[in-house]
């Protein structure tokens, strides 16, 4: 056949199996939600399945991909010698695939080949690539042994975390071929929940398309938070296929970086994530398990692993610093006071590590080099300093917000006048004001790096009120296309788009009164994407190049391999966050919104919205409408919360929680 297959023999009995239907993951604690918290016309744009148990939707032809037929489970027929069928779920899916089988003809050594793929373009007898490895993940491969009828179920090892597509095809004698019926797939992430269509938080606009992304973003965390004994196999760089039944962090769910690769809880991501999770499904466990992951493996001096195990290499400090504010996100979101004294002395080490890398100049001098995918040109980047600045303030914010922590208040002092040194340190050595920009390192002129720029106003280095901030923002748009903006640090040699970076440089816009601009790259970018048929149609990517084509990072680590990119990656969520907290504008601003902010960053690229999320001190709404001329805006949250309500162009009012309501005119 001329293709390497990896080969497993599955357990195949001679009688039909029958599928009792099953709420949550196997042996998983079944303690979600069986219901979201605010239902209505929005939840059509909900891609979560409403069963654990889906089938594909569409059978496919190959080698082109066109559509053969609606599926039915009373049976699909593949003949021996043909490229096989294409099984289309329709979307983003991931788990065990189980289905009944009759094989008709005479033939000995008749197998089965199971090949997945995210992308469209990849259909075929051979998997998208996810090992991590120089091997192919290949197919996997059902050996029949002359067994005329039975049931086919993947091995858990061998479960696949992400894909849209499914090919199967038949190797056996010319004339043989086997009719499948009753294929479906066990969805194996958000496991503890019941009802995996339960959001805890909503968006709805009188945009169809930012609905549609909002909740791109909302599924792919979904597909992100999964059993935490599913990860990958540390890499072994000869592996052929794949195995996820390795341990990636403690509790029944964790949030990893992506559904079909690398399934490890790498920490950088979840700068993004988490607030996206938090809006959308409201899934903070994961988060916790993820955070667990990170800071119960730090060294004695305070390091901490970029991601979880079986992966603890402490080679980045950058990481190091995403985990920080992790924590602080998490908490913010939360109120989990357990888990902050837990977890505290912790903490404060990591500080106290990262600050030792502060150098006479005042910024970060990184000795942990790796970093996020960018390419790395100097050990003073700027960003490291961006991030270490965010920090700063947000630990000074906890500290505040529980002054029982052990020396809480000396901490916030020491934090805070340390951030204001840095910021200070920052604009003496990175500002260049000729560009307009920061500058990757303080000797270097020719990049100014997408990261760093957008981190100096999504973090507040710069105030929005500082005439640079419009500089800033200004030079971030000379970088766009229509797919999105090229981001220079990871281009270094073919035009590279980064939604991780670009979800920060979405905040980035909406932080100084340029909220078009956001919608802009929203629009264009993360648009582009879901309306592509070559993708999932229902995620968030990792990343993708300018052309439109998907060998992100082919050139960094990927073996110039488009196949092995990402297709569900939360840390490209980003739209479903700032919707909430900057379009509508509610956002809490202490632990579990005890005091929250509505803040809509413009009453004038919609005529409709709202959003909701829900904390442990109940439901947290906002709807703004706009008819001629006039913009109407309600919210009702929480009786004994606080609340600081301010429209474009008015003075912000603090408010009581409740019901409320404001017009302009």
């Amino acid at each position: 056949m001329g293709i390497k297959f990896a080969v497993l023999l599955w357990l195949a009995s001679a009688a039909t199996a029958s599928q009792a239907a099953k709420a949550c993951w196997r042996n998983s604690t079944c303690d979600g939600l069986l219901e979201p918290s605010f239902a209505g016309p929005w939840d059509i744009h909900n891609f979560s399945p409403s069963s654990r148990f889906v089938a594909p939707r569409t059978l496919l032809s190959l080698p082109d991909g066109a559509l053969v037929e609606e599926h039915d489970a009373s049976g699909a027929t593949i003949e021996a010698g043909s490229n096989g069928t294409v099984f289309d779920f329709g979307l983003e899916v991931g788990g065990i695939v189980s289905f009944d089988y009759s094989l008709n003809g005479s033939t000995t050594n008749a197998s089965l080949g199971l090949a997945f793929t995210e992308a469209k373009d990849y259909i075929g007898r051979k998997s998208d690539n996810s090992n991590g490895g120089t091997g192919q993940d290949n197919a996997l491969l059902f050996v029949l042994n002359r067994t005329q009828k039975g049931y086919c179920t993947m091995p858990d090892i061998s479960l696949r975390g992400g894909f849209r597509y499914l090919t199967i095809f038949l190797i056996a004698d010319a004339g043989a071929c086997v009719t499948l019926r009753n294929i479906n797939l066990e969805i194996s992430f958000q496991p503890t929940w019941p009802n995996l269509r339960a959001y805890q938080g909503y968006f709805y606009s009188s945009e169809e398309l930012l609905n549609r992304i909002w909740y791109s973003g909302a599924y792919t965390l979904q597909t992100n938070s999964v059993p935490g004994n599913t990860g990958r196999a540390n890499v072994q760089t000869d592996r052929t296929g794949w195995d996820n039944a390795a341990y990636i962090g403690p509790g029944d769910t964790v949030l990893l970086d992506g559904a079909k690769r690398d399934r490890w809880a790498w920490i950088g991501d979840m700068g993004v994530a988490v607030p996206s999770a938090f809006v959308s499904t409201g899934d903070m466990e994961s988060t916790k398990n993820a955070l667990r992951a990170i800071f119960d493996y730090q060294s004695a001096d305070g390091t901490l692993p970029k991601a979880g195990p079986p992966y603890l290499s402490k080679d980045s400090d950058t990481y190091h610093l995403w985990a920080l504010i992790g924590f602080y996100n998490y908490y913010l979101y939360t109120g989990d006071d357990a888990f902050l004294q837990s977890y505290w002395p912790r903490y404060v080490l990591g500080v106290k590590k990262i600050l030792s890398k502060v150098n006479d100049k005042g910024i970060v001098n990184v000795t942990g080099t790796a970093d996020w995918g960018r390419w790395l040109y100097s050990t003073e980047r700027s960003s490291a300093s961006m991030l270490l600045y965010r920090a700063l303030v947000t630990g000074s914010y906890i500290a505040s917000w529980s002054p029982g922590l052990t020396n809480a208040s000396s901490l916030r002092a020491h934090w805070t006048s340390a951030a204001t040194d840095l910021q200070t340190s920052i604009i003496a050595h990175f500002w260049d004001e000729s560009h307009g920009a920061f500058k990757e390192s303080p000797n270097n002129t020719s990049m100014y790096p997408q990261d760093a720029n957008s981190m100096a106003l999504a973090f507040e280095v710069l105030d929005a009120s500082d005439t640079r901030a419009e500089r800033v923002s200004t030079y971030l748009t000379t970088n766009w296309t229509p797919l999105g903006p090229i981001n220079p640090e990871v281009s270094a040699n073919i035009s590279t788009i980064s939604p991780f970076i670009t979800s920060i440089e979405l905040e980035s816009h909406f932080k100084i009164g340029r909220p078009e601009r956001s919608l802009e790259l929203i629009r264009s970018a993360w648009g582009w994407y879901l309306n592509n048929p070559n993708g999932t149609e229902s995620t968030v990517p990792e990343g993708y190049l300018a052309n439109g084509t998907w060998g992100y990072r082919g050139d960094r680590g990927y073996r110039f391999d488009p196949t092995y990119v990402s297709h569900a990656h939360g840390w490209s969520s980003g739209p479903t966050s700032t919707l909430t907290e900057y379009l509508v504008g509610l956002r809490v601003v202490e632990p579990k919104g005890r005091k929250w902010e509505l803040q809509p960053a413009t009453l004038e690229e919609f005529d409709r919205a709202e959003a909701g999320f829900t904390t442990n001190l109940g439901k947290f709404s906002a709807k703004i409408e706009v008819k001629n001329g006039t913009a109407s805006v309600r919210w009702d949250t929480p009786v004994g919360t606080e609340g600081y309500v301010r429209l474009p162009g008015q003075q912000g009012v603090t408010v009581a929680g409740g019901r409320g309501s404001m017009v302009v005119g």
